[in-house]
């Protein structure tokens, strides 16, 4: 039991920033006491049939579309498909509609974001209700000034404010309890009201992506804490009306992979921590994204989190997962994104302006699941096929001739090899919602035996074979092109 050594903590911890089975081999958890080696073991699982595969891929799709505005209709498609139980990924989208001012009148701001759990789905369903709006707030007190700098920072204030008030939630509750004169030992709180609702979103944790999007200004701002990624694509037309999907990828995989972040890292801890902060490309060996909401584990100092553990779980058994064992100089992960501005190149129906020749058509954003899969050249591909009408099964060879894209920005890759798709084999555009058509193609396509394999596996042995999936892609439609029917 920890004496009065702990109190001192409070003063400085707070500012720390189904007819058939399909047997699978896996390997198992369980070691042999002799030598420690993995064994193989035998498992068999219902093997879904293919309609209950089609229900489960298009089982949680949603779309919307916002009214005209000059003369643009944007539209939105998401789809989440689960591999833990319960899913630890999250999402939202809103519309903020500003005040107008004697200068500038009221215009719509887009917001769309994908959070990546991780170790609990606590932190990123907390996301997914705070995030957007403390952004929103942070841009409400920015003053006349628009520069994309000005925006840019605001975005990464909310990041690092809502961060903060996750990690130092379980200090607060502590300290509101040990005010009274004499207390020495650590108060039992495993039955605050306020106990597990603190503690649970700051240990488990979560990667956020965020786009934002002024059409009437012009400007996309996408926000990137983490290993999840978005991707555009820019339709360069020529002059014969034909053109190339040209595939921006708008953010880093941010990883102990990713050598800017590597460094980045290692730059914020001595010198003698240097090859202990990025081990086999993760965070103390440990946490594989380099930036991140929650995971306390590697913010909160060794004491604090003794300290914590037995005030709201000592007295309950309930047992999580051990500081890292190089842990000295914490905070290790941060959640401050790394905000991309761009100026949108969009038509302006009516205008006798020329239609511009090169224009961003949509964007996807996703957690890594996805880009487990797929890279960001295919996706664009399938998206853009998608658009095109394209139906049934189209071979892989042929929809870099049906679908031509060509490369802009590169993928920072962040992790060390992704499952990935055979170069051969079918692509499958069968599905309604565009989202939905990305999950299909990343999990087998048109290859539907090896689709309904692997979305039979069960939590928890499906992690081997899968992540959690969320996909939103975003996009914009002429006003006069919505009025027929148009699928989402």
């Amino acid at each position: 039991m920890l004496k009065r050594a702990w109190k001192p903590i409070l003063g400085t911890a707070v500012l720390v920033a189904p007819p058939a089975f399909l047997y699978y081999r896996y390997r198992s958890p369980t070691f042999s006491v002799n030598d420690g080696k993995a064994h193989m073991v035998k498992r068999s699982f219902p093997l879904l049939s293919k309609l209950a595969v089609d229900q489960r891929i298009n089982e949680f799709t949603m779309s919307a579309s916002q009214p005209a505005s000059q003369g643009l209709v944007w539209k939105h498609a998401t789809a989440h498909l689960a591999s833990n139980d319960p899913i630890e990924d999250a999402h939202a989208q809103a519309v903020i509609t500003t005040k107008a001012t004697s200068s500038t009148p009221a215009r719509n701001l887009l917001f769309y974001s994908v959070m990546d759990g991780h170790a609990g789905f606590h932190t990123s369903r907390l996301l997914s209700h705070v995030l957007i709006p403390a952004v929103v707030l942070e841009l409400a007190s920015l003053a006349r000034d628009s520069a994309s700098s000005t925006v840019s920072q605001a975005i990464r204030t909310a990041f690092d404010n809502v961060d903060f008030e996750i990690v130092n939630g379980p200090l607060r509750v502590l300290a509101a309890n040990v005010s009274k004169p004499g207390m020495d030992n650590i108060p039992d709180l495993s039955q605050h009201p306020m106990g597990e609702a603190s503690m649970l979103p700051a240990l488990s944790g979560s990667c956020a992506l965020m786009a934002l999007l002024d059409p009437s200004q012009r400007d996309l701002y996408v926000a990137c804490t983490g290993d999840s990624r978005a991707v555009a694509g820019i339709w360069e037309e020529n002059e014969d009306g034909r053109g190339k999907w040209r595939v921006e990828v708008l953010t880093e995989d941010q990883t102990g992979r990713n050598a800017n972040e590597v460094e980045r890292v290692r730059s914020e801890h001595p010198a003698s921590e240097a090859e202990e902060v990025i081990q086999r490309g993760r965070i103390l060996g440990g946490l594989e994204p380099s930036r991140a909401f929650g995971d306390a584990r590697y913010k909160w100092p060794r004491e604090v989190q003794q300290t914590l553990y037995g005030a709201f779980f000592a007295s309950t058994g309930r047992t999580f997962r051990p500081t890292p064992a190089a842990l000295k100089t914490p905070p290790y992960v941060i959640a401050t994104p790394v905000v991309t501005h761009r100026k949108l190149s969009l038509p302006n129906p009516g205008s006798p302006e020329r239609r511009p020749s090169s224009s961003l058509k949509f964007l996807v954003l996703a957690t890594d699941g996805l880009w487990d899969e797929l890279s960001s050249e295919e996706v664009v591909a399938l998206v853009g096929g998608y658009f095109a009408g394209l139906k049934g099964t189209i071979s892989k060879s042929s929809l870099s001739t049906l679908v031509p894209t060509t490369a802009g920005s590169p993928t920072v890759q962040g992790k060390e090899g992704t499952r990935g798709t055979a170069r051969q084999g079918s692509w499958a555009f069968v599905d309604d919602s565009v989202s939905a058509h990305l999950i299909r193609n990343a999990f087998g396509g048109s290859d539907e035996d090896k689709l309904r394999r692997t979305l039979s596996i069960p939590a928890p042995y499906s992690r081997r074979w899968r992540d959690d999936v969320t996909v939103t892609v975003v996009w914009w439609e002429e006003a006069q092109e919505s009025r027929t029917k148009t699928k989402l």
